[in-house]
C-alpha cells in the first residue's frame, strides 16, 4: 500500500508519520520475500531481522520525538534500505529464474549491504534522548549486532554452477554433454523440470531478460549473459530440432565436400599424431600431454624441440589449440556423416557394412557428431539404418548397435521408434542367439521407452515389460492407454500367461475399483481377455479377482450393458478355469458362499439377454467343477429349477441353449419332489420341441438329457408319448454308428430317455417301443454305443426280456394228416412258444444275446451289470435248462465265472447269484464248478453277509465244503 517513491525528508514530514511509512513498507517487503524464486532462506533471514525492527519503530513512534540529525539520518537510511528490499523483492519473484540463478551473488551482495545499511542506521538513533526501556536498547543493539555480523551467502549448489559456467566460458567449452549437464543442475538448482520442453521454455525466458537488459542500457550484463548463452545453447533442450536443423545444415552447407588435412600444429612434435590433449611447457612448445608426460619420466628435462632446460612441473593446458583441433575434426566429420547416405542403401553388403562401422564409431569416439541427427532429418538416414535390422546377421549387429548409440540423443531417439516396423524387429532381436545382439535390442528399446506410443508398439509386438510398468505406476491417462491396448489387444495363451505372471492383475484391479466408469470398462475387458486361459483363470482367483468383478456386476446397475457384459464374461471365464484343476490341488472355488452364488443367480431376471447368458455358462461350468454338489444343491434350494422352466422359452436362442444346459445339470440327482412340483406338461412338450426343431446339438443333447434324467413318473411318460416324443427320439438313432463326436451325447441320452418307455409294469408302453422299432437299435447300439449307451441300451433290453416269457405265443397244434400239413412251426429255444421281436420282445429273436455277451468284456462295471441282468432274464424260473444252453453257446458263463473275482462288489453279488442258478444243473457244475472255486473261496473270505452264505452254499454244491460249514 506504501510505495515509498521518494525519499521521504524527515524535516518537512513528522517523524511518526514517516516511521509509520516505513513499518507499513516493512510488512510489504515481509509479505513479498515468501514469493522469490530464489535465494529463499537468505530473503526469510532478511525478513526475520526486519520483524524484530517493527516492534522498535512501534515503540519509537510513541515518544514525543523532536527533529535531530542522527534520528533524520537513521530514518532516511532506514527508507532507502526498505524501499531497496521492496525492489529486490519484486524483482526476485517475476524475473526468470535462471537469469536469477545466474545474478545470484549479485543478489547475495544486495541482500549483505542492505542488512549492514539498517544496521547502520539503528546505530545512530539518538537512543540516549528518546526515554527507552532497557529492554528496547538490548534489543535495537544486538539487532544492529546481528545484521552487521549477517552472512548471506550463495548455496554450494549455486556457486558450483555458476563456476561450472565460468569454467566453460574461459575454457571456450563446446562440448554437448557438458551443455547438457550444466542445465540439468540449473533446472535442479532453480527446482524445474528437466523435461526437454520445460526447459526450451525455461531457456527461451532467460534469453529475453537478455534482451530487456540490452534494452535497459546494462551492456555488461548483456556482455556475461551472451557468453553464458553460448555455453548453454549447445544443450539439446536449448534449441528446437528444427532450430538445430537449420544450423547444421547451414554449416554444412559452408563447409564443402572435400575433408580437410589436419594443420601441422595440430599434429605432436612427438607422436607426429594429431593432439588430443594439448599442453604448453615453460619454452612455450606445445605436445601431446601423454607424450610430455613420458618424455619427463624417461628422465629428460630438456625441450625434445630447443633442448632448452624445462620446468617440468609446468604443463599449461593449450585451449586455444584444442578448440582448433576440435573444429578441423568437427567439420571433418560432418563432411564424412554427409558422404555416408548413398552407402547405406547401397545394394553393396560389404559397403553397408563399412559405412554402419564407420558411423558406430564417430558416434562413440565423439559427442559432436551426434549432430549428424540434423542429416538423419533432412536425408532419411535413420529409416535407412532401421531397414539393415532386417538383413543379415553382422548387418543387424552392427545396424542395432549404432541406433543404440544414436538413441542417446533425444532428437535421434524420437525418429527411431517411429520408424515403421523398427520396434517389431528390435522385439525379434531381443530374443536372438546372439548374446551382444539381443542386449543391445533390449537396451535399445529400453531407452525408446520414454514414448506411451512406443510401449504400445513394443506391447503390440509381445514385448510387455514397459507397459506393465506404464500400467503399476503411470499417471492416469497413461493407465488408461495401456490397459485400453491389453483390452483391444489379440494375444496367445503363452502370452496371457506371461501376462499375468508379470503381476499385471494387480493394477487392472485396481482401476476396476477405483478408477471412472470408462477405466472400468477398460480394466474389466483386459480382465476379460487374460482369463480366458484356464490357468490365468485360477490365479486369478486366488489372488482375489473374483469380488471386485461380482461387486461391480452386483452393485453397479447404473453402469453401462456394455460394462456389465464385460463383467459377466470375465467370471464367467474364471468359472470355468475351475473345470481345469488337477485332483492334487487344493480345490479353488469361485463363489465361496450360498449367498454370493444365489445373489449372482438372481441376475438372471434382472438383466438382458447377453448378461443372462453369460451368468447361466458361468453356472454350468461351475456345475462341472469340484464345488459341483454344493452349487446344485444351493441353486435347487433358491428356486432356480422354477427360473430354467421359464427360460426354456425364451426366445434368445443362445439364453435358452444355456439354460436347458443348466436345467440337466440340477435335474441329475435332484430333489423329486420340487421337479415334480415345477416340470409339468408345458415344460415336457416345450423340451421336445426343442429336441425337433433346434439346430444347438448341445441344446439338443441337454433337452434329451433332461427327459433322461426326470424321475420315471409315470405321468411324465405318459405325456411324453401324448407329444410324440417316441419317433422323434428314434429318429436321432436312425444312422447306427455315431461316428460325429458331436451327436454320442445326443445319442447317450436318447438311450436313456427311451428307458422310460420299456418299464416291464407297463406292457402297453413296451408294445407301442417294440413296434416302433426300439429293440432292434437298442441292439445295434450295443455293438457301437458309448460305454453309458450300452449299459442303457442293456437296461431297456433286460426291461423288455422280463416280459418275454408271458408274451410267447403256444405252438399250434398240428391237425389233420402230418404228411398234408405245413411244417410244425418252430418254438423259442429259451422260451418254448412262437416269439417274435414286437410280439414278445425276445432276445434270441432280436439276435441281442452275443451283442450283450460282449459287452460283458466292457472295462465299465456299469454297462456289465446291466448286460448282465440282461442275460440272467433268461435263466429265471422253467427257463433254466434252456437259458443256460443259451449262454453257454454265447460263451456268458466263463465271463460270469470271472465276474466272481470282479472289484466291483455288485457285479460280484450279481455274477455269484447268475452262477448259483446255472450250477443247479449238473452239466454246468461239472464243467465250470473247478474254475469257480477259488473265487469262490475267495467270496467266504472277504464277501459281505450274504455273498458268503452264497459262495458257502455253491461250494458245498461242488463238493469243497460240508453242508454243516460255519459258513451257512
Amino acid at each position: 500500500m506504501m510505495a515509498l517513491d521518494v525519499v521521504i525528508s524527515a524535516s518537512t514530514v513528522p517523524a511518526s508519520e514517516v516511521l509509520s511509512q516505513i513499518v507499513e513498507a516493512i510488512l510489504e517487503v515481509m509479505i513479498a520475500s515468501n514469493n522469490v524464486l530464489i535465494k529463499k532462506e537468505s530473503f526469510k533471514e532478511l525478513a526475520a531481522y526486519l520483524e524484530r525492527i517493527v516492534p522498535v519503530l512501534k515503540e519509537l513512534n510513541k515518544r514525543d520525538l523532536s527533529h535531530s540529525e542522527g534520528l533524520n539520518s537513521a530514518i532516511e537510511i532506514l527508507n532507502r534500505e526498505i524501499k531497496g528490499a521492496k525492489e529486490l523483492t519484486t524483482e526476485c519473484s517475476k524475473r526468470n529464474k535462471v537469469y536469477l540463478l545466474m545474478n545470484c551473488r549479485a543478489i547475495v551482495k544486495r541482500l549483505k549491504d542492505t542488512a549492514r545499511e539498517i544496521s547502520r542506521a539503528l546505530g545512530i538513533l539518538p537512543l540516549a534522548s528518546l526515554d527507552l526501556s532497557t529492554d528496547i536498547i538490548e534489543e535495537i543493539e544486538k539487532l544492529c549486532d546481528n545484521m552487521q555480523r549477517a552472512e548471506f551467502r550463495a548455496a554450494i549448489a549455486e556457486e558450483e554452477i555458476l563456476e561450472k559456467v565460468e569454467s566453460g566460458i574461459q575454457e571456450r567449452n563446446v562440448d554437448r554433454s557438458y551443455a547438457n549437464h550444466l542445465l540439468s543442475l540449473i533446472a535442479d538448482a532453480v527446482g524445474i523440470s528437466t523435461e526437454r520442453s520445460v526447459l526450451k521454455k525455461e531457456f527461451d525466458e532467460f534469453k529475453s531478460e537478455i534482451e530487456n537488459s540490452r534494452m535497459r542500457k546494462d551492456q555488461a550484463e548483456a556482455i556475461q549473459m551472451d557468453q553464458i548463452i553460448a555455453l548453454l545453447e549447445r544443450a539439446d533442450a536449448a534449441s528446437s530440432p528444427r532450430e538445430k536443423e537449420m544450423k547444421y545444415f547451414s554449416k554444412r552447407k559452408s563447409l564443402g565436400s572435400q575433408p580437410l588435412e589436419p594443420l601441422q600444429s595440430f599434429y605432436c612434435p612427438i607422436t607426429r599424431d594429431v593432439m588430443v590433449d594439448p599442453v604448453e611447457t615453460s619454452s612455450g612448445q606445445t605436445f601431446e600431454r601423454s607424450a610430455i608426460e613420458k618424455w619427463f619420466s624417461d628422465g629428460n628435462n630438456l625441450c625434445p624441440l630447443t633442448m632448452t632446460v624445462l620446468d617440468t612441473s609446468i604443463l599449461r593446458p593449450n585451449k586455444t589449440l584444442r578448440q582448433s583441433i576440435e573444429e578441423w575434426k568437427d567439420r571433418n566429420t560432418m563432411i564424412t556423416i554427409a558422404s555416408m547416405k548413398p552407402k547405406l542403401v547401397s545394394t553393396e553388403v560389404e559397403e553397408v557394412l563399412h559405412c554402419l562401422e564407420q558411423l558406430q564409431d564417430l558416434c562413440q569416439q565423439r559427442d559432436q557428431h551426434r549432430e549428424w541427427e540434423r542429416l538423419a532429418n533432412g536425408d532419411n538416414a535413420v529409416e535407412s539404418i532401421v531397414r539393415s535390422l532386417g538383413r543379415r546377421i553382422e548387418e543387424r549387429k552392427l545396424a542395432v548397435a549404432l541406433l543404440l548409440e544414436l538413441s542417446t540423443c533425444n532428437t535421434l531417439r524420437d525418429q527411431i521408434g517411429e520408424v515403421q516396423g523398427c520396434i517389431l524387429l528390435l522385439v525379434t532381436m531381443s530374443s536372438s542367439d546372439d548374446n551382444q545382439a539381443s542386449r543391445d535390442a533390449r537396451e535399445l528399446l529400453e531407452n525408446l521407452s520414454f514414448s506411451d506410443d512406443n510401449v504400445v508398439q513394443m506391447a503390440k509386438a509381445n514385448y510387455f515389460k514397459h507397459l506393465l510398468q506404464r500400467l503399476s505406476a503411470g499417471p492416469e491417462n497413461v493407465k488408461m492407454r495401456m490397459a485400453t491396448t491389453l483390452a483391444e489387444m489379440e494375444l496367445t495363451d503363452h502370452h496371457k500367461a506371461s501376462l499375468l505372471e508379470g503381476n499385471l492383475l494387480g493394477p487392472l484391479l485396481h482401476l476396476v475399483s477405483r478408477g471412472d466408469m470408462q477405466m472400468k470398462k477398460v480394466a474389466v475387458k483386459a480382465l476379460r481377455n487374460l482369463s480366458s486361459v484356464p490357468k490365468n483363470g485360477l490365479q486369478m482367483i486366488k489372488e482375489g479377482a473374483v469380488g471386485p468383478l461380482v461387486d461391480l456386476l452386483l452393485h453397479h446397475s447404473s453402469s453401462s450393458s456394455s460394462l456389465r457384459e464385460e463383467t459377466a464374461t470375465a467370471i464367467m471365464h474364471l468359472a470355468v478355469s475351475t473345470m481345469y484343476q488337477e485332483s492334487s490341488q487344493t480345490p479353488v472355488t469361485l463363489l465361496e458362499s450360498d449367498k454370493e452364488i444365489f445373489m449372482l443367480f438372481s441376475l438372471i431376471n434382472l438383466t438382458g439377454p447377453n448378461v443372462q447368458q453369460r451368468i447361466l455358462q458361468t453356472f454350468n461350468a461351475l456345475c462341472r467343477s469340484p464345488s459341483a454338489g454344493n452349487i446344485k444343491t444351493t441353486l435347487t434350494q433358491c428356486s432356480a429349477i422354477p427360473v430354467l422352466v421359464q427360460l426354456c422359452e425364451h426366445d434368445n436362442e443362445n439364453v435358452r441353449a444355456n439354460a436347458v444346459k443348466l436345467f440337466c445339470c440340477l435335474v441329475d440327482d435332484g430333489d423329486e419332489a420340487i421337479i415334480r412340483e415345477h416340470v409339468g406338461q408345458k415344460c415336457l412338450e416345450t423340451l421336445v420341441t426343442i429336441i425337433q426343431s433346434s439346430d444347438n446339438e448341445e441344446e439338443i443333447a441337454s433337452a434329451m438329457g433332461i427327459l433322461s434324467k426326470l424321475p420315471e413318473v409315470p405321468q411324465f411318460t405318459q405325456w411324453l408319448l401324448d407329444a410324440g416324443a417316441l419317433p422323434i427320439f428314434l429318429n436321432f438313432l436312425k444312422n447306427g454308428r455315431q461316428n460325429d463326436p458331436n451327436r454320442v451325447q445326443v445319442v447317450e441320452n436318447v438311450v436313456g430317455a427311451l428307458r422310460r418307455f420299456t418299464a416291464p409294469t407297463n406292457l402297453e408302453w413296451q408294445k407301442r417301443a417294440a413296434e416302433a422299432g426300439v429293440i432292434p437299435k437298442l441292439v445295434q447300439l450295443l455293438e457301437y454305443g458309448t460305454t453309458l449307451t450300452k449299459e442303457h441300451a442293456a437296461t431297456s433290453l433286460a426291461r423288455f426280456s422280463k416280459n418275454s416269457l408271458g408274451l410267447s405265443r403256444p405252438i399250434p397244434k398240428r391237425k389233420g394228416f402230418w404228411c398234408f400239413s405245413p411244417p410244425p412251426e418252430i418254438g423259442c429255444q429259451v422260451h418254448g412258444g412262437l416269439c417274435g421281436i414286437e410280439s414278445s420282445f425276445c432276445l434270441l429273436e432280436a439276435n441281442a444275446v452275443r451283442p450283450l455277451v460282449r459287452v460283458l468284456e466292457d472295462p465299465d462295471h456299469g454297462a456289465c451289470e446291466a448286460s448282465l441282468d440282461a442275460l440272467v432274464t433268461l435263466i429265471e424260473g422253467e427257463r433254466l435248462q434252456n437259458g443256460s444252453k443259451v449262454l453257454e453257446d454265447a460263451n456268458a458263463i466263463d465271463r460270469m465265472v470271472r465276474f466272481l473275482s470282479s472289484p466291483s462288489p455288485k457285479l460280484q453279488e450279481k455274477a455269484l447269484d447268475s452262477v448259483e442258478r446255472i450250477f443247479r444243473l449238473p452239466e454246468f457244475k461239472q464243467k465250470y464248478g473247478k474254475s469257480a472255486q477259488m473265487p469262490l473261496v475267495d467270496l467266504t473270505q472277504r464277501g459281505n453277509n450274504s455273498m458268503k452264505s452264497l459262495s458257502a452254499r455253491v461250494l458245498a454244491h461242488l463238493n469243497v465244503l460240508q453242508d454243516q460249514s460255519s459258513y451257512f
